[in-house]
């Protein structure tokens, strides 16, 4: 059962949300969208709608820019302001929280938890993290990620062009045992992988949500 919702970002803007909430739901998804589509692409719908199989709650919102329909993403502030109040609307629902997204979503709630801690959150989880622009392997957007203190997730592709795995491992590695990277072979940053490959999408799509929910609850149980 999937919810709209009306989310309050200060005193003077709204953005529109989307609440997926399976029965007996054991944890909830903050799940931010990258910079070209909004919460309601395909990919975010079949990532909500495959952890709404899996027992996982997701709460998918729109950034403003993505609301009036512009094209250029909001300035990391505001952007960092939409996520913390999308976890706050997350928190009213009771559930252990986990937060993240699609590549800008994604780094912008990284970014945001690193300048102070998101309420109720218990790790991050990234699907696809936007390490540099395309065709310029650095690690650079990656260095805030030194002070997240909570467990992190990535969910990567080899064939990202916006995560060089010869940049990603060794940054993921740095920050120690709070970081988990999941490669998939021959996906990109939009988690296809082509023909020759012998997998179909939906085979990695499949495969990273079960690796996402098993983490989900390592990640929120009492041991972790």
């Amino acid at each position: 059962m999937t919810e709209r919702l009306s989310l309050a970002v200060g005193e003077s803007r709204r953005v529109s949300g989307l609440l997926t909430m399976p029965p007996r739901a054991r944890a909830c998804y903050v799940l931010a969208h990258g910079a070209g589509a909004g919460m309601t692409h395909p990919f975010m719908a079949s990532i909500a709608d495959g952890l709404a199989e899996r027992g996982i709650a997701t709460l998918r919102y729109q950034f403003p820019y993505m609301e009036q329909g512009t094209k250029r993403p909001d300035p990391p502030a505001l952007a960092q302001a939409t996520v913390r109040a999308a976890v706050v609307e997350a928190g009213r629902l009771s559930l252990p929280l986990v937060a993240g997204g699609k590549s800008f979503g994604g780094r912008m709630t990284s970014q945001a938890q690193a300048a102070a801690p998101l309420p109720g959150v218990h790790g991050l989880a990234f699907l696809g993290f936007p390490l540099h622009p395309a065709g310029r392997p650095s690690d650079e957007r990656g260095a805030h990620l030194s002070d997240v203190q909570v467990p992190m997730l990535f969910l990567q592709g080899t064939r990202d062009a916006l995560a060089d795995p010869e940049k990603l491992r060794p940054l993921v590695a740095r920050l120690g045992a709070r970081a988990t990277l999941h490669l998939f072979e021959h996906a990109d940053h939009s988690f296809h992988v082509p023909a020759r490959s012998g997998r179909k999408d939906a085979d990695v799509r499949r495969e990273m949500l079960d690796v996402f929910a098993a983490w989900i609850d390592r990640t929120v149980s009492p041991a972790g």
